[in-house]
Formats: C-alpha cells, sequence, structure tokens
C-alpha cells in the first residue's frame, strides 16, 4: 500500500510530493497526461510569475484575491511566498524580481521551475504519466483508487487535477467525475483572468494596440466593481492585457469599461496640455495635432469619438470641444457584453466547496486522509503570481497534513 498518493502532476502536486519526501514518506504521482506540468510550463507567456514579493504582511497579500481570500490563510502561514522562494533557491533555481513585484526564474524559462519541482520529490515519488484517474473509493484503511488499467490502496490521497481552463493542457474538470461520486460540491465553473469581449466595432480598428500606464475601471450600473492601473491591448474582439485580466475575475451581467488614457493627470492638467500642444500646431488640422498625445492608431478613433471635424484648424477649436476631448481621454468607455470562454482563461473561477474543506490542513470535511489542493478549490486571484502562490501553499500544506496523518498527528 501507498503512504500516498498524489493525482496530478501541477504546481500544487508537484510541490505536495516534495513536502511528503522531505518528510520521509513515498507515493507515486498520476498524471493523466503525456509530460507533467502542462499548464505551469504556459504560465506567464512561458516565464513562470512564480510568486509576488510585493506585500507587507499575509493579509495584505490576500488582498489580491478574489475568490477564497480567507481560506487561504493557513496556508500562506505555513508556505508564504518568502518561504516559495527559499524552496526554489533551495532546489537550484535563481529567480528575479520585477516591476510590481513579480517573480521570474533569472533564465525566463518556465521549465526550469517545472525541473526543480520534479528534483524535490524524484527521491521518493514515482512519476506515473498517461495515467487518468477514473474512480476513487473509500476502504477501511485509506483509498482504492483506479486507472483503466491498474488500481492501487493508498492511505492518504491528495487530489490536484486543476480547474477548467486551457483544456489542452489537461484542465478539463476532472475533479467533478471524482468526487461528486463521494458527495463533495462545486460551485460552476466559470472563467478567471480572461479577456473580455465589447459591443463597439471601433476596437476592431485598435486591434493589436498595446496601451501602457492606463487606469481601467470596471462598473455595472454606476456601481465600481474594481480599478487597476497597468498594462492592456486591444484585440478583435475587445479587450486584454494584464489590467483586463484582473478586472475580469468579477461576475457581471453587462458592464462598463471606462479606460482612463492619462491617469497621471488631472482634466485641469491633461487640458493644460492639449493647450500647449495646440499652440504648438496652432494652424494645423485637428486630425494632425494629436500626435504627441496619442498613438498613431488611436488617433482616428479619438477624433471620430470627439466629434470635432479632423479638418478643423487647432486655432478654432472651442473651449467646449476641448472639454469634451479631455473627458474622453479621461473616460474611454466600452460596453463590456461578455467574457471569452473558459478554453481561454488563465484560472478558473469556482471549484470545490470550500465549507467542505479544513483551511488548517487542506484535508476534506468528509474523509479523513483525502486531501485538496491548488485550483480545484474555489480560490482565484490576480494575475502578477497570486495563483501560483495558491497552488504551491496549498499543496505544500496538503503534503505536510498528509504527512502528519500518516503519523498520526494533527497540524495546528
Amino acid at each position: 500500500m501507498l503512504d500516498c498518493l498524489i493525482v496530478g502532476a501541477g504546481a500544487a502536486g508537484l510541490t505536495a510530493a516534495a513536502k511528503l519526501a522531505e518528510e520521509g514518506y513515498s507515493g507515486q504521482i498520476w498524471e493523466k497526461m503525456p509530460r507533467p506540468g502542462l499548464k505551469l510550463l504556459i504560465t506567464g507567456k512561458g516565464r513562470c510569475n512564480i510568486t509576488n514579493a510585493r506585500y507587507s504582511s499575509i493579509a495584505d497579500f490576500l488582498e489580491n484575491y478574489t475568490q477564497g481570500g480567507r481560506f487561504l490563510y493557513s496556508a500562506f502561514n505555513q508556505f508564504s511566498p518568502e518561504d516559495t522562494l527559499k524552496f526554489f533557491s533551495k532546489w537550484g533555481l535563481e529567480y528575479v524580481v520585477e516591476q510590481g513585484g513579480r517573480v521570474f526564474p533569472q533564465s525566463e524559462k518556465a521549465k526550469d521551475v517545472l525541473e526543480a519541482l520534479l528534483r524535490a520529490s524524484e527521491s521518493k515519488f514515482t512519476l506515473c504519466l498517461k495515467k487518468p484517474v477514473t474512480k476513487i473509493e473509500v476502504v477501511e484503511d485509506g483509498f482504492l483508487v483506479s486507472s483503466a488499467r491498474e488500481k492501487v490502496r493508498a492511505k492518504t490521497v491528495i487530489l490536484a487535477v486543476g480547474g477548467a481552463s486551457y483544456p489542452k493542457t489537461g484542465s478539463t474538470g476532472d475533479a467533478l467525475k471524482l468526487l461528486v461520486p463521494l458527495g463533495h460540491s462545486f460551485s460552476t465553473l466559470r472563467a478567471g483572468l480572461v479577456p473580455l469581449v465589447c459591443a463597439e466595432p471601433w476596437v476592431l480598428d485598435l486591434q493589436g494596440l498595446s496601451l501602457v500606464n492606463i487606469k481601467a475601471t470596471l462598473s455595472e450600473n454606476g456601481k465600481t466593481l474594481k480599478s487597476e492601473q497597468g498594462e492592456m491591448l486591444f484585440t478583435h474582439f475587445g479587450v486584454s492585457g494584464p489590467v483586463i485580466l484582473s478586472l475580469s475575475n468579477f461576475d457581471f451581467n453587462k458592464a462598463t469599461l471606462s479606460i482612463d488614457l492619462k491617469p497621471a493627470l488631472t482634466e485641469e492638467q491633461l487640458d493644460k496640455r492639449i493647450q500647449r500642444d495646440f499652440h504648438k500646431y496652432l494652424n494645423k488640422d485637428f486630425k494632425n495635432a494629436l500626435n504627441d498625445l496619442l498613438p498613431q492608431k488611436l488617433i482616428p478613433v479619438i477624433i471620430e469619438l470627439s466629434g470635432i471635424d479632423p479638418e478643423k484648424k487647432v486655432h478654432s477649436i472651442t473651449k467646449e470641444e476641448r472639454a469634451k476631448l479631455v473627458g474622453l481621454l479621461k473616460s474611454l468607455d466600452l460596453t463590456v457584453v461578455g467574457k471569452r470562454p473558459i478554453e481561454e482563461a488563465i484560472v478558473t473561477i469556482g471549484g470545490l466547496n470550500l465549507k467542505e474543506v479544513n483551511p488548517k490542513t487542506m484535508e476534506s470535511k468528509l474523509f479523513k486522509g483525502l486531501y485538496i489542493a491548488g485550483e480545484l478549490l474555489d480560490v482565484s486571484g490576480y494575475t502578477g503570481g497570486y495563483n501560483l502562490q495558491a497552488a504551491f501553499s496549498t499543496g505544500y500544506l496538503a503534503g505536510l497534513s498528509a504527512a502528519c496523518h500518516l503519523r498520526d498527528t494533527i497540524v495546528e
């Protein structure tokens, strides 16, 4: 009988295996895909944003989660972002801290993160690929876990099979068929950290345009849901980029996205800036007077939305027209009619009901010795390394708790 069977060779499952190996316990990791860590390999566009180093306390760090922040408190106390960096340093991974506290491997290669996790667990755990789990049964001395061609008995089981985003990497919501028959319940799986679809036809004209240092505010029925400052990207269907992905974690039916193109300037300061540009281009047409203020691709759209005649001489533009231009640059509004499908999402919102999991151990409240970690839990955060940190921390705590269970002790 195995000490532990871990289902899923992603960030959470491999971290759990590493902790169990450190505690002297062994077992197997069953992964249904032909390679481990496929989703980990594509995170951060292949660079892997491991965690975030910009925080003053665990409570401060938890402010970056839209789902399940309080649930993660114990996990982060056991395995903090600082602990994550120490862990990877121990296993030979050098890292750098970039803008906004985002931490990446110095090599800028996600595979180096995966290889560190594999090194940390390989002494005690056998990695079994192309082995999807079909059933988990509770037996007298632990669990009976089945694949298509094999059954094994294990004293403990850790489920870390991921959510339903990026199904090509193996995240296909498999936990439903494993845990629901055991009595566990799930909230609806939805797309998180995903591009937004907008109604305005002019977004197509801006396809490929990237904007930096903008402020985007998402609101519904006049109520602000969230504001974020940073980078965004226009696409053929709407908008994407780090700021937009973070805003997408909020639920809405039909929302307004207001983009402040010049967040560092007040309306009065922006008006003075425009007046200086207008003085510089005094005798030019309006369409030729915005080159110093806006990206070239954005100028025709702003001119059309402003209602100012593009052929109008700059010296003829009225104070009222200038005020409308200022307002447009401080609040370029888009109508958000939906999100891209979950197959394009970075993370899954929704998952296993957190009331059915002990946050101090990651153990199922229904079955002793069964632990759940990673994206399978109804936990989600913003971009910036927060979701991977949740996977590392819950995986670590699940591994620690399984080790304690095997020793007949309790994690406090």
